[in-house]
């Protein structure tokens, strides 16, 4: 399969890989809880999360018993790779399959290599959660369809990461949460926040008392929001007047539907410099969530070129 230029913005209607999209999901919260069970505890759940690889999305590695493993999505070849340290590997095919035959193969795939993966097999943020070992229903992969959405969040990655480097306070990895299907990239005022209300659809409160537990900035990709999916970028706890902020670029706007400022995607694939065009939507609506809640700024933030020629 040869690939287009990566340096080009790809549309993908949503309403076109919406079946393959929802089983893409699943398939991510069985990876992703398989990572969660053999990693430990870092803030905001911050060790569960899956990364953009060049060739998909991978757990990084998982720390097991003396040594580690790896699971990727390659989404250009489209196989599902499970790696050790100790040189052993086993994969398979990425075809249209059933969420539970998907299960059935990743703890095979595991169970061959001596891992053992103990996780809860059920969904959390979606409802219904059908077992995973139950659920025939999502059982769709358009192979094209993946591989433009990893190149969706190939480019979402690049440019929130240049974003992120301009944050010297406590920020959060480019990464992606399963739970929501979200690439994320978090920052912090220092300061504490009160307690998150939850009421995350099939997911404990507690979990969100962990994730929202410091004042925050957070913006992201995901394939919802918009025709194509949609940029977003909310605060907690919102400080008075954030709603009412002026951002940019043009076709941004605050969503009272999500509580937060959206662009979609396909505004900013259209746009002269799609890259220029994401880069100041992250820049105004963090700067609304710190200028309107009072974040020592000049502490947090700095040039990441300062040490450029030195």
């Amino acid at each position: 399969m040869t690939l287009p230029s990566l340096t080009n913005w790809p549309a993908l209607r949503v309403a076109d890989w919406t079946p393959t999209r929802d089983t893409l999901h699943m398939w991510t919260q069985i990876v992703g809880k398989i990572r969660m069970a053999h990693a430990p505890l870092v803030n905001h759940w911050w060790q569960v999360t899956l990364y953009v690889s060049p060739r998909g999305l991978t757990t990084s590695a998982v720390p097991y018993r003396g040594g580690a493993f790896e699971i990727e999505f390659d989404l250009v070849g489209h196989r599902l790779e499970v790696r050790g340290s100790d040189g052993g590997s086993r994969g398979f095919p990425l075809r249209p399959m059933t969420v539970a035959e998907f299960y059935t193969r990743t703890l095979d795939a595991l169970g061959r290599l001596g891992i053992e993966a103990p996780i809860r097999p059920h969904p959390n943020e979606v409802d219904p959660a059908i077992p995973f070992a139950e659920d025939h229903e999502h059982a769709s992969y358009d192979a094209e369809a993946a591989t433009l959405f990893w190149r969706q969040l190939l480019q979402a990655n690049r440019v929130m990461g240049e974003f992120r480097s301009h944050f010297v306070g406590k920020v959060s990895p480019v990464h992606f949460f399963w739970g929501g299907m979200d690439l994320a990239c978090t920052r912090f005022s220092g300061r504490s926040a009160p307690p998150h209300p939850g009421g995350a659809p099939n997911c404990g409160d507690w979990v969100m008392v962990e994730g929202y537990s410091r004042e925050l900035s957070s913006c992201g990709f995901w394939p919802g929001g918009g025709e194509e999916g949609a940029f977003y970028s909310y605060a907690y706890p919102a400080p008075a007047g954030f709603a009412d902020q002026p951002v940019g670029p043009e076709g941004a706007y605050y969503s009272t539907e999500f509580q937060q400022f959206l662009l979609p995607y396909e505004v900013a694939r259209a746009a002269p410099d799609p890259d220029r065009a994401v880069a100041e939507f992250l820049r105004t609506t963090y700067e609304a969530a710190a200028d309107q809640g009072h974040w020592d700024r000049p502490a947090l933030e700095d040039d990441p070129l300062r040490w450029a020629g030195a």
